[in-house]
């Protein structure tokens, strides 16, 4: 692959689509931060980047439920190679819907994890990104954070406000030169999606995932579907009329 940027980190390095990437990473001779916490999968990891070609792999042990504790997470990933060209967040949950609508104590932690954490932990990224006036901060979102339905909203509300947040982080750090990246994907088969039934077009690797962010980074892009036709999808039906779409069961 070409070269991308050198020094990464990794934030929920054990999930499948930052294992991914990081791969292709590893393999360009990039440094690698790997932050998540568990110990014994991180260790897993930094081995298997180290023989794929990293030239440094340095592990942070992280709770991203500890919102306290993530300025601390922040600095340490920006310090571990003296500061950072690309901070990639991908960690969240994808918990049931009838779940959260039973008991408000998971809907709180769902959108905790999948919002307020990543925007807590980006924006601590970012005063240090703004300072060099380089890099990129991507952040995992999902189409689900297109659209409230019915099948996943408490989901798709904290990807959606993860959504508003980074359009704002962009405008902020557009005139310092750092990009933020927002990463939409679809249907991923990871470890995070194996309770849903899987098959058919819609559905696609973490690998493709992967070599889709690597390409969106070295354009610089501001948003990215993948695979691409979830760009199409969600702009049926972002468009349907309320009244349609309220008879959609999706």
């Amino acid at each position: 692959m070409s070269a991308g940027p050198s020094r990464v980190a990794l934030f929920g390095a054990t999930s499948d689509i930052a294992v991914a990437y990081g791969r292709r990473c590893a393999e360009a001779g990039a440094r690698l931060v790997l932050v998540g916490r568990d110990p014994a999968g991180l260790v897993a990891s930094a081995d298997d980047l180290r023989v794929r070609g990293a030239a440094a792999v340095e592990i942070l042990h992280a709770d991203f439920a500890d919102l306290a504790g993530l300025p601390a997470v922040a600095e340490a990933a920006w310090a571990a190679f003296g500061g950072l060209d690309l901070a990639l967040v991908a960690y969240g949950a994808l918990p049931d819907q009838a779940t959260l609508e039973a008991d408000p104590a998971a809907l709180a932690e769902t959108l905790e994890l999948n919002f307020v954490s990543p925007a807590v932990l980006a924006d601590r990224l970012a005063a240090r990104f703004e300072a060099a006036r380089a890099g990129t901060i991507a952040v995992i979102t999902s189409v689900a954070g297109d659209r409230g339905r019915r099948s996943n909203y408490g989901y798709g509300a904290a990807k959606g406000g993860c959504q508003r947040f980074l359009e704002g982080l962009r405008h902020r750090l557009a005139a310092a030169g750092v990009t933020v990246l927002d990463i939409r994907p679809g249907f991923v088969a990871t470890k995070m999606t194996a309770h849903l039934p899987r098959g058919g077009p819609l559905w696609a690797t973490p690998d493709r995932v992967a070599a889709d962010i690597a390409r969106a980074v070295a354009r610089r892009k501001a948003v990215l579907y993948t695979p691409w036709f979830w760009g199409f999808i969600m702009m049926i039906v972002r468009a349907l009329p309320r009244p349609l779409f309220h008879r959609t069961r999706f």
